[in-house]
């Protein structure tokens, strides 16, 4: 018997059923975006690895997808590379190619490449899968759809507030209850600065962004690992258990980092935001946190991340301010702040907590029973005008047994169900049967097509 054929771990196949849930969640993050003048755009699966090696730190490079080079590729290969320890290095001679890490890389390639083209500040949004070499697990998947927004040529902090709002009103539209957070890398860097370890920024910021998932002696004992002086982590820690409201933590951190130039851009860069935003009424919660760093090197000011407060997973959404990152492309003092929904995260809380609207699977609407060659022949014009009308429509496309036709429309969940035999037909009329109640009424081609409007 021949194996049953699989997937690869961490990727997830998607019936009809569930590619309407996943459309749903695309169409609304789209519709938001363009609400606020973003356009869209794609660019390759596979880019060239010299576009997104050393984008991403040295955990982001290793979880790099890499595509072997086409043709002969072991040719000219110093068999030496073969050695324990020689991976890397063989990578490196074997592959040019890999899949994209994320939408922002690619995107500045973009900016970089076409900047002749656009028209600064440009605001465009991206929907597409990106692939991790990650360990796959609950709601962490090797790939995944990303749904970025981003605006590039504009260091105005009216673009994160903007970027904010839109987070909020997805997620008021999805029905789903989360946080908002809110960090600024500045902040961090003057922290860095305060405790004397300003050349452990990187460190410190991978550390700590895992506060979340390994705890804070875990924590700790990183920083320890990373070189972090026992009584720098000591400093460190009532930043991190910090509490009270955002004004408060905002008035601390200014104490605090008062002898960081740095560190107060960045408590102004907040402040602005949040003092923004609470003019806007929104239906979520906006919290500064201190300890999220987000882990990417390219962040440079404020970075946001949310988290849903009914379901248990990690965050659903991302992003910040990246001052520096076409500069890697050749096009330095460029800004750009962005954010990215995590599509299929959202998928799995949108699931947990049963939120579709009920219409989103309800793919057909109204199916015509078949009872041979003259009654499809009788039914095919009505069909066509339910089309027209905008009702999603089938046909059985064969001469089948009543209870097989509506077996199929039980399970398919079709609504309405028309028929007609030779009573109907001599009557220029259909039996609408209404599925969800059971009612069945004998009405015109024009009346049905009414009643399954209402």
């Amino acid at each position: 018997m021949a194996q049953k054929p699989s997937i690869p771990k961490g990727t997830r196949d998607f019936g009809p059923a569930e590619m309407a849930r996943r459309n749903y969640i695309f169409d609304t993050i789209r519709s938001v975006y363009a609400l606020y003048g973003f356009r869209q755009i794609e660019t390759p699966a596979m880019e060239n690895l010299s576009t997104l090696m050393g984008k991403y730190g040295e955990e982001g490079d290793k979880l790099l997808f890499k595509i072997l080079d086409s043709g002969d590729f072991l040719r000219g290969i110093d068999p030496s590379a073969f050695n324990e320890g020689g991976t890397p290095k063989l990578a490196a001679q074997l592959c040019e190619k890999g899949l994209r890490y994320d939408l922002t890389v690619p995107f500045a390639r973009f900016v970089v490449q076409h900047r002749e083209e656009l028209t600064l500040p440009f605001r465009r949004f991206q929907i597409q899968p990106v692939w991790r070499a990650d360990r796959p697990q609950k709601g962490r998947y090797r790939e995944f759809y990303q749904c970025d927004a981003d605006v590039v040529g504009s260091d105005s902090l009216l673009n994160e507030v903007e970027l904010m709002q839109i987070v909020d009103e997805v997620f008021r539209r999805f029905g789903i209850r989360v946080c908002i957070k809110i960090n600024n890398r500045k902040i961090l860097s003057g922290i860095a600065e305060m405790i004397g370890q300003a050349d452990k920024i990187v460190d410190i910021t991978v550390a700590i962004d895992k506060l979340d998932k390994i705890g804070l002696d875990a924590v700790n004992a990183e920083l320890a690992e990373d070189g972090i002086p026992a009584e720098a982590i000591e400093k460190l820690q009532p930043i991190i258990k910090l509490s009270g409201t955002n004004a408060e933590k905002l008035q601390t951190m200014r104490e605090v980092l008062k002898d960081s130039e740095t560190g107060l851009k960045g408590i102004d860069e907040v402040e602005f935001v949040l003092n923004a935003l609470s003019q806007l009424s929104l239906t979520n919660e906006m919290e500064l946190d201190l300890t999220l760093a987000r882990g990417l090197n390219y962040y440079t000011g404020c970075i946001f991340e949310v988290k849903a407060l009914d379901v248990e997973i990690g965050s659903i959404t991302g992003g910040g301010r990246y001052d520096n990152l076409t500069g890697i492309f050749g096009m330095p003092g460029l800004s750009g702040v962005g954010i990215s929904f995590g599509a299929d995260r959202i998928y799995d809380v949108l699931n947990q907590l049963n939120l579709y609207p009920q219409e989103i699977t309800t793919a057909t609407q109204l199916l015509f029973v078949n009872f041979g060659e003259a009654e499809a022949a009788y039914a095919l014009p009505t069909v066509a005008a339910a089309r027209a009308a905008g009702i999603r429509t089938e046909i059985y496309p064969d001469a089948s047994k009543m209870k097989k036709q509506m077996a199929y429309a039980n399970a398919r969940e079709i609504p309405f169900v028309a028929l007609a035999g030779e009573s109907e037909m001599a009557e220029g009329k259909f039996t609408l049967k209404d599925m969800t109640t059971g009612e069945q009424l004998v009405v015109s081609s024009a009346e049905l097509i009414q009643k399954v409007l209402a």
